[in-house]
């Protein structure tokens, strides 16, 4: 449908608060683009200046080409769906979704395929003559989807859209929203959410913001496989990855590391000799964790637990101000609480950060 460019872009209010600097993105027709990050960061700011509801301060947003600094928010063929639905409470579904294509004047039977069409993409068809007080939240925000689609806009924009639903309705309305955009494989689709999940099952690629611009652009298992900087490393991938203090001992295409609180760890990010002695961050997730009885990255007393069932999630007792390390370990270990364990590694497994920065991205 559209591809999109962010030429360094900036945000500023006021001429004194600064938001966002420096974004430089280019998104293609056909990807779902996910913005993730910590509250505050910008994420939702950034999806209202591409839909021009905010304006861009310097820099430039181009669509198919076109400099749209300046189109006003109608005529940019773009779409938007809000988290709080935003749908007229005195309509039907059938007149909701028709609002906009009767606003710009529409012929009525164009108006009836498009309302009919979208409907059956997003199982609506029983429910179109429906006031929204009657449907659930996941088929409110199907007909918010639904409104849009009807206008077949170049950009869809998505505003956490499933933060006002259930866990239950959000895993399904998550599911939807990825078949729906398996039915319109051309359309472009720029998601903002909190939630990880989300990002990481609907992203074709996702774009980290923090500190006010990108941290890492890649796709959902570059960013989880091979993060940039521990902020990264930590952001992605719940529990988040455990960092450990340790130093480089051995270097070549394997790199040894002496960790701090005992025990070695060997990674495949490799190493050259003016590295020897280099202080790191030995990165694991809990879950490419392993009990092991030989040689450890990670040794410590089990000061809680969480029996998920598939799943027992061990806590360590903290130790020199450190964050608490997290172990996960298939099936139930109720009986390791206040237990020594020992925690092993595999070297593909392991990343290596020094001052904040991957060795493999330095």
């Amino acid at each position: 449908m559209a591809n999109l460019k962010l030429t360094d872009v900036e945000k500023t209010y006021g001429g004194a608060v600064n938001v966002l600097n420096h974004i430089d993105l280019d998104i293609k027709t056909g990807e779902l683009i996910v913005f993730v990050g910590p509250s505050g960061c910008g994420k939702s700011t950034l999806l209202r200046m591409i839909a021009g509801l905010e304006k861009i301060t310097s820099g430039t947003l181009e669509i198919d080409g076109q400099v749209v600094n300046d189109v006003p928010p109608s005529q940019r063929g773009i779409a938007m769906v809000f988290q709080s639905y935003a749908l007229y409470p005195h309509m039907t579904v059938r007149e909701n979704m028709s609002f906009a294509l009767k606003i710009a004047k529409k012929p009525q039977d164009e108006i009836d395929a498009s309302v009919e069409r979208a409907a059956k993409m997003l199982q609506l068809d029983e429910y179109l003559d429906r006031l929204p007080k009657a449907l659930s939240g996941g088929q409110r925000q199907r007909v918010a989807i639904g409104r849009s689609i009807v206008r077949d806009p170049k950009v869809y924009l998505f505003d956490e859209p499933l933060s006002n639903l259930d866990a239950a309705l959000r895993v399904a309305t998550r599911i939807e929203i990825a078949q729906l955009k398996e039915k319109m494989p051309d359309s472009t689709m720029i998601y903002v959410t909190h939630d990880q999940v989300e990002a990481m099952t609907l992203a074709t690629r996702i774009v980290v913001l923090a500190n006010k611009g990108i941290a890492q652009v890649g796709s959902p298992l570059e960013l989880y496989e091979r993060p940039n900087s521990e902020f990264v490393a930590q952001f992605i991938g719940s529990p988040a990855m455990n960092l450990l203090p340790g130093e480089v001992v051995g270097t070549g295409p394997q790199t040894t590391v002496r960790m701090q609180r005992g025990g070695t760890a060997v990674s495949d990010y490799p190493t050259k000799d003016s590295d020897m002695g280099l202080k790191v961050n030995v990165g694991v997730r809990p879950e490419d964790m392993v009990e092991t009885t030989g040689d450890a990255i990670f040794e410590g007393k089990v000061d809680f637990i969480e029996a998920l069932g598939e799943v027992t999630l061990l806590y360590f007792e903290k130790q020199d101000n450190q964050a608490a390390v997290i172990g996960k370990l298939a099936g139930i270990h109720t009986d390791v609480r206040g237990k020594s364990v020992r925690l092993a590694a595999a070297p593909a497994k392991v990343h290596l950060f020094a001052n904040g920065v991957s060795l493999l991205y330095r």
